[in-house]
């Protein structure tokens, strides 16, 4: 499988939902697969929260493959022999897109807290800028799950001729205070660790890999993406052998695990960044700017397939009936599907689990 990895810059101006402007701005997009001659094989994959454009396959040197590695490759579900994937890192991360860390023209310093906010909409809106750049103008498939979902549906909604077939994954039609609550935590333990230093951290505060608070709020968010029955699965109480079990600090594995994931982030993810992207994910509300969510959905042209989890405890099943029964509502019931899955994982059973759902993707594909 064959991976390319490029970023384009844009001078025009971006309008975002806030009404600032960002300009000039860089996007950082990964393909795979062979473009055909009428472009008609296009499939557009949009990451979650952490994730980033590499969504398949292994750089060389790396362990660690793509995100979605499963999923998409040679002979898989997405096959890169069939069609041609797109994956663009957002505006906001920290993995080549512009974002709060990059430099701000003309001072070329980091805008840090200038950075404006984005939203779900802003980031969906540049994707189809630099499609439209180039020269794809129809795509046969828009999936992702998460955040991943949010713009999938965007794409829908606001861009109705684009795709012939939306897939939305573990996602919502707007955030939900469940879900906002989880990121106010995450998000204070960011801003009152000293070593954030109000965002004018250092680079060299960045290669020392700190921010403590960055760590914490990871793994409360890893707690929001589990499930009690996964974690009674899992690690049960089971504790660390190596840790006394009647010494203060000695950790049960349900602990080693949340210090493992949540001490080797800072490693490879920027707290600025987490900042602005849970901000875009608390803000989302596919209906904004519509009268009602049947406003915005009367726009959606493509089939749209849902697929939920049961074990999702971050972004419910019933959200996303809400969404198929908006749809039906007004009489789409022949262009929405939804699938519950019986899954005890919790919200990454999108990333983990794909046995449980692969086959309607490619049934979708199929025909």
């Amino acid at each position: 499988m064959k991976i390319t990895t490029k970023k384009k810059k844009f001078t025009n101006p971006l309008y975002l939902e806030s009404g600032r402007i960002l300009e000039p701005y860089e996007l950082m997009y990964e393909t795979y697969g062979k473009l055909n001659s009428d472009k008609s094989n296009v499939i557009v994959v949009c990451h979650a929260l952490t994730g980033s454009h590499h969504c398949a396959g292994h750089y060389e040197g790396e362990r660690k493959a793509g995100w979605w590695d499963d999923m998409i490759g040679d002979g898989k579900t997405i096959d890169t022999s069939r069609y041609f994937i797109i994956c663009v890192n957002v505006l906001g991360s920290c993995f080549g897109s512009t974002g709060p860390m990059s430099l701000e023209y003309p001072s070329f310093k980091p805008f840090r807290f200038k950075f404006p906010v984005v939203t779900i909409k802003d980031m969906v809106k540049a994707q189809k800028i630099l499609f439209d750049s180039l020269g794809i103008y129809k795509a046969k498939v828009v999936i992702g799950g998460s955040m991943g979902g949010m713009q999938s549906l965007v794409f829908g909604v606001e861009y109705p001729k684009f795709a012939e077939e939306i897939v939305v994954l573990a996602s919502t039609y707007a955030t939900q205070p469940w879900a906002i609550a989880f990121n106010k935590v995450s998000r204070e333990a960011i801003i009152r660790d000293p070593d954030f230093k109000d965002g004018y951290y250092s680079k060299e505060d960045v290669e020392k890999k700190k921010f403590s608070g960055l760590s914490i709020g990871r793994m409360n968010g890893y707690i929001s993406y589990l499930s009690p029955n996964s974690m009674e699965e899992k690690f049960g109480r089971k504790h660390v052998e190596t840790d006394g079990l009647y010494e203060l600090f000695g950790r049960f594995q349900i602990e080693r695990y949340l210090d493992y994931n949540g001490y080797n982030f800072p490693k490879w993810f920027d707290p600025l960044s987490y900042l602005y992207i849970t901000k875009a994910i608390n803000i989302f509300d596919v209906a904004s700017n519509y009268d009602s969510l049947e406003e915005a959905f009367g726009k959606i042209e493509a089939n749209l397939t849902l697929i939920s989890f049961e074990g999702d405890m971050l972004f419910l099943p019933k959200e996303m009936q809400v969404i198929e029964d908006s749809m039906k509502k007004i009489g789409k019931e022949e262009i929405v599907t939804h699938h519950l899955i019986k899954s005890d994982y919790g919200h990454d059973a999108f990333l983990v689990e794909l046995g449980k759902f692969d086959f309607y993707i490619q049934r979708i594909l199929n025909e």
